[in-house]
């Protein structure tokens, strides 16, 4: 089986009408959303030195957050963005365009699987990605891809939901809470609801994410955000 296929078919859900919604809608149904982006360049920046550093970031496509916050931190780095939806990439390089970095990042337009294998980055990101994954093997697949592709102690960021959504009613229910709160209908509500259940299959459990993470060859993970289920590790690469 080509282990791209996973996340590309995961991608073809991206198309040109959710990209355009992504950036506005990831801050409503992520609560901290910018917070978890800006500890996570944080993070990255204390665990490697000021120097040239070579960043890939798995699933760019959609706010390009992750470059924008760690090259404030740390301009002498480059990043690769891979994404195999072209819309949401798109989306990303004129984010990036617009704030002046495009001599700091390189597009990708494929699945991190279809990196060419015999490059080595210091330091790579996977950040609301591995719950549109469709089951726990194709989540190892991609995690397995990014781990060949770092050199040994690399800093990984990983953020993803995980539970399963109705084993957690009280928090699906603030979760709906919180597009109420910004304003939309209660048929939308219901219908975006109805959408997160179908369209992505979230880890059972953090300890499945870090289960996971251990049998790609990640070691050290810690858990350093949590907003409802949503959860945002740092780990290194063995």
């Amino acid at each position: 089986m080509n282990q791209a296929l996973p996340q590309a078919a995961s991608a073809a859900k991206f198309d040109t009408s959710r990209a355009a919604e992504y950036e506005t809608q990831s801050r409503i149904a992520l609560a901290g959303y910018d917070a978890c982006h800006e500890l996570a360049a944080c993070l990255l920046a204390a665990s490697l030195d000021a120097g040239p550093k070579s960043v890939l970031i798995g699933g760019a496509g959609g706010t390009g957050q992750e470059i924008l916050a760690t090259a404030r931190l740390r301009p002498q780095w480059k990043f690769t963005a891979a994404d195999p939806s072209a819309p949401m990439l798109d989306q990303t390089m004129d984010r990036i365009a617009a704030a002046g970095l495009s001599a700091q990042v390189q597009a990708a337009p494929c699945a991190v699987q279809d990196l060419p294998a015999g490059t080595v980055f210091d330091a790579a990101t996977l950040i609301g990605v591995l719950h549109h994954v469709p089951d726990d093997a194709d989540k190892l697949q991609l995690l397995q891809a990014l781990s060949a592709r770092l050199a040994p102690g690399a800093p990984f960021i990983l953020a993803c939901n995980r539970h399963r959504y109705d084993s957690e009613p009280l928090f699906l229910e603030a979760w709906a809470m919180r597009w109420r709160m910004a304003g939309v209908d209660e048929a939308a509500v219901h219908a975006k609801l109805g959408k997160i259940r179908q369209g992505a299959v979230p880890p059972a459990s953090e300890e499945v994410v870090e289960q996971l993470l251990a049998q790609a060859g990640f070691v050290q993970p810690k858990r350093f955000f949590s907003s409802l289920f949503w959860c945002a590790w740092i780990a290194f690469k063995a």
